[in-house]
């Protein structure tokens, strides 16, 4: 029998409510323990037990079997610093929270869950989903979802094809090549076996989990096909589950607007180098953004800079070329609405150009990180070098050009120290570092 909440518990009844929609998209049971511990030790241990008493689960059939569940389960993501004793949740608006991983229990790691999509994003959702079904406004969302056309066609698929992805809303699989699709299936780290471009081994519940996140948000699949590990701009994926993430801290970019001139020239001359490796690299995927802000982007504490939210990342196959997504509405249906209206149109990979992303960043990132941070004529140079990459009306060879300059600029201004630990000391040494 389910326990009573306490008076605190049920005053709160509505942020964990919330808060359980955040993490998986079924329906899901949970209980919450009437009172909080009164010693210190037993208010550390209950927030150890985050995964289990707020988020549900241990109860969750969403979430069973994979890698975030066994990680909560086993102790290994801790996070002690969002409960006290008056059994406080995380603040339901933000989309990420620091929390600590470990995978012996001794050595600690920061790292931070995100929620893929907000909370406003999730009741809209949950809304739509029922309605699909003409169901009311609470529904088992796995069982809706089960009964589409589209997870029919995936039960019986061997392979994911592009036809099977039509019409969801990701950049990342708006133009998607067959390479690009068995790269997803062969990494996909939340089912046994991986490394087959077959879906032979997938479970029914594995194909609507990798269906729901590539419907919702690509990030998590971004992490695992294009891992930091083989030297893309991304941080470590830890485990993913409906609709949220874990992986490696870093700090928000925007937390680095009044860095010393030295930090800023390092930070800029790092975030167009990662461009300038999305854009040229040895499996010829051509990977631009839809949209972009400072919290896009994240530096870890040696200093590198990473893309810490990929959601806004398309990717382009340049070897195989890539099926255009449906136009007309045609093949849109429930998961295709999932965070956006179903009205929503992605541009066509052909309207991309090369220097798309170049035009985003220099507009909207580096004036924030360089203007008036250097003497003239140094800042003069950047200046100019920022309006010519940030000109929309510009070809592409010349906004190409415009950020090559500005690298070049840029490059004797970042000065070498422990503070740049992702290149010191190798930095006192050669300057290609």
């Amino acid at each position: 029998m389910e326990p009573q909440l306490g008076p605190e518990a049920a005053a709160l009844r509505p942020g964990w409510l919330a808060l359980l929609l955040w993490v998986s998209a079924l329906s899901c049971s949970f209980s919450l323990p009437a009172s909080s511990p009164s010693s210190l030790v037993s208010q550390v241990r209950t927030s150890y037990n985050f995964g289990r008493t707020f988020l549900g689960l241990d109860k969750c059939n969403a979430c069973i079997g994979t890698s975030i569940c066994k990680k909560f389960f086993k102790e290994e993501i801790r996070s002690d610093n969002w409960l006290a004793s008056h059994l406080g949740l995380p603040p339901d608006f933000l989309l990420s929270y620091p929390a600590n991983y470990s995978d012996d229990s001794k050595i600690w790691r920061p790292v931070e869950i995100f929620r893929l999509v907000s909370n406003h994003q999730n009741e809209i959702s949950d809304r739509r989903i029922c309605a699909s079904a003409s169901a009311p406004r609470t529904c088992s969302i796995e069982r809706v979802l089960r009964k589409t056309e589209r997870f029919q066609k995936w039960l019986q698929a061997k392979r994911l094809t592009p036809d099977l992805v039509q019409g969801l809303a990701s950049p990342l699989l708006r133009c998607p090549s067959q390479r690009l699709l068995d790269r997803v299936v062969r990494r996909y780290a939340e089912v046994a076996d991986a490394g087959s471009i077959f879906m032979d081994h997938f479970t029914d519940r594995d194909k609507l989990r990798l269906l729901y996140t590539l419907a919702v948000n690509s990030h998590p699949i971004l992490l695992q096909i294009f891992p930091g590990a083989e030297g893309w701009p991304l941080p470590q994926y830890l485990g993913s589950c409906g609709r949220f993430l874990v992986s490696t801290s870093t700090r928000p970019l925007q937390e680095f607007y009044g860095a010393p001139p030295d930090q800023a020239a390092d930070l800029a001359y790092q975030l167009l180098g990662v461009l300038e490796s999305l854009r040229s690299n040895d499996l010829n995927y051509f990977f631009y953004f839809t949209h972009i802000d400072a919290g896009m982007f994240g530096v870890f504490n040696n200093g590198h800079l990473f893309i810490r939210d990929a959601s806004a990342v398309g990717v382009i196959d340049k070897q195989e070329g890539g099926q255009e997504a449906t136009r007309a509405g045609e093949n849109k249906d429930i998961f295709s609405c999932l965070v956006s209206g179903c009205q929503a149109q992605l541009p066509s990979c052909d309207s991309v150009s090369e220097k798309q992303s170049l035009v985003l960043v220099c507009q909207k990132l580096l004036p924030r990180l360089l203007q008036g941070r250097f003497p003239s004529p140094v800042q003069d140079d950047i200046d100019s070098a920022l309006a010519q990459c940030g000109d929309s009306t510009r070809p592409d060879p010349e906004v190409l050009g415009a950020a090559s300059w500005l690298k070049d600029i840029l490059r004797p201004l970042r000065t070498c120290d422990s503070r740049f630990a992702y290149r010191y000391p190798d930095c006192k040494y050669n300057d290609k570092f």
